[in-house]
């Protein structure tokens, strides 16, 4: 099937459903932001540390998969100049309709993250990903991609998803799928075609060595992470964080 236009229309879905992760930051926030009190996610809890970060005034960035309006508009606030590329023309719309109300001059752009070719090499300072690989089905040309892009010594953060937690029973916690993990292909048949009949997003849990080493082979140079979990919202923070970031940088060629 063409996950990119399932997935598509499944997040369209979520942000008239109004997903947590399809809720605009708040006219505070961006004020806030705009005095220096700001914070930002890979992953669902952590903020990313602000050294991650270089100076912002005027950093070409581009939020990868980073639809919704929660990341761009604070970046734009405190001085970037924001493209949003994502897969969903209704979470691009959110960003929109912040941008346009504050005056943050985002660009959107719809298509599917492993195909950036609507920008040149060496675009941008900085990409911003927010957990959203696991969406799809093959993580290493995103990596390529995202290399490609980026300007020598540009900075990729990225949030990914620890493979074991697509591979437990969430109830029980318990190892009832091998690695990789696929909707596509480790579910039964009846729980693949209830969540297409409920058109809900097709997920995919990379391997590590997909989801790390993958940016390492395409020539990024790590440089930090940390974990993260769901903050409460599943049985498996008690036993192990289900969430990476990571920080990684495309050297001076």
């Amino acid at each position: 099937m063409n996950i990119v236009k399932h997935n598509k229309s499944a997040w369209d879905n979520y942000v008239d459903k109004k997903d947590r992760w399809t809720i605009p930051v708040s006219d505070q926030e961006l004020e806030n932001a705009k005095n220096g009190k700001w914070n930002i996610v890979l992953t669902p809890i952590k903020p990313v540390p602000h050294n991650w970060f270089p100076d912002l005034k005027g950093l070409k960035i581009l939020g990868l998969a980073s639809g919704g309006g929660q990341q761009g508009p604070i970046l734009a606030a405190l001085g970037a100049d924001v493209t949003i590329f994502d897969n969903s023309e209704k979470q691009l719309l959110q960003d929109k309709t912040v941008s346009d109300k504050f005056n943050l001059g985002i660009k959107t752009v719809q298509g599917d993250m492993k195909n950036l070719s609507v920008f040149e090499d060496n675009s941008f300072d900085l990409v911003f990903n927010p957990c959203s690989v696991l969406f799809v089905d093959n993580v290493l040309p995103v990596w390529k991609e995202c290399f490609r892009v980026l300007k020598p010594n540009g900075i990729l953060m990225t949030g990914l998803i620890n493979p074991i937690s697509f591979q437990l029973d969430e109830v029980n916690l318990k190892l009832i799928y091998k690695q990789p993990f696929s909707d596509l292909h480790s579910l039964p048949k009846e729980k693949l075609d209830e969540l297409i009949k409920n058109n809900e997003a097709l997920v995919f849990g990379h391997s590590l060595k997909d989801q790390i080493s993958g940016q390492l082979e395409v020539g990024f140079n790590l440089t930090n992470m940390f974990e993260d979990d769901w903050g409460g919202d599943s049985k498996m923070d008690d036993f192990f964080p289900a969430f990476i970031a990571t920080r990684a940088i495309k050297p001076l060629q």
